[in-house]
């Protein structure tokens, strides 16, 4: 498809200043170099895609900074088997990217309108591991755990317990927490049916994860 690979040397340019500022994960830098993100934007802000800034995509939400992108998954330290949960689809890049990494992706949605463009677009770039859901993330997808990853691109005033819950043993959960202007992102390895380790990896500026175990709806700016 043209539309797709008329800007090949641009994702080739992000990939490689994603690396010089420190991402290492060859197949995930592999990965944003493959998914066409100008795809995943309105045609007026379609030049700018390949900048490493986050763009509105309307509903008050942003397609994330690429490099937030890659350190998340980086983070999550994906492998080819994995079955991992996004908690906010947006406009569905992170799920592209992380498309390429594992072996499935579940992603919710709270917006109707933006889970519907991005099911179109995952249709029509042929994205065929994706499962889309409307509904609260912080509740997680009790269906169809347990995950052996989870990604949150909204930050919480603390981790939803459903979603560590539905971890497997083993498993990686990388979400941002706190109040705007102070978050933090931290990753949560389940070590044991019981037990969980979390650290602190960066600071971070997220929307606010909107949930029953998130930020209540009028928490919002």
């Amino acid at each position: 498809m043209r539309e797709v690979d008329e800007r090949q040397k641009e994702r080739k340019c992000l990939s490689e200043e994603l690396a010089a500022q420190g991402i290492r994960d060859k197949m995930v830098l592999e990965s944003i170099c493959t998914v066409p993100r100008h795809m995943f934007v309105s045609p007026e802000l379609a030049d700018y895609a390949y900048y490493d800034a986050p763009l509105s995509i309307g509903q008050g939400q942003t397609i994330s900074q690429p490099f937030i992108v890659a350190l998340m998954l980086e983070a999550m330290l994906p492998s080819r088997a994995d079955r991992v949960l996004e908690i906010g689809t947006g406009s569905g890049y992170a799920a592209a990217v992380l498309s390429h990494l594992v072996h499935r992706v579940y992603t919710i949605e709270r917006h109707a309108e933006l889970a519907k463009e991005a099911y179109a677009r995952f249709a029509s770039l042929q994205y065929d591991n994706i499962t889309v859901r409307v509904g609260d993330g912080t509740k997680g997808w009790l269906e169809e755990s347990p995950f052996d990853g989870i990604i949150v691109a909204a930050a919480g005033p603390t981790i939803p317990k459903s979603l560590k819950e539905q971890l497997a043993v083993g498993g990686r959960l990388v979400i941002p927490i706190g109040e705007e202007g102070q978050q933090k992102l931290m990753r949560v390895y389940r070590s044991s049916s019981e037990e969980f380790l979390e650290e602190t990896l960066c600071h971070v500026r997220f929307v606010p994860l909107i949930g029953e175990e998130g930020w209540a709806e009028k928490m919002r700016s």
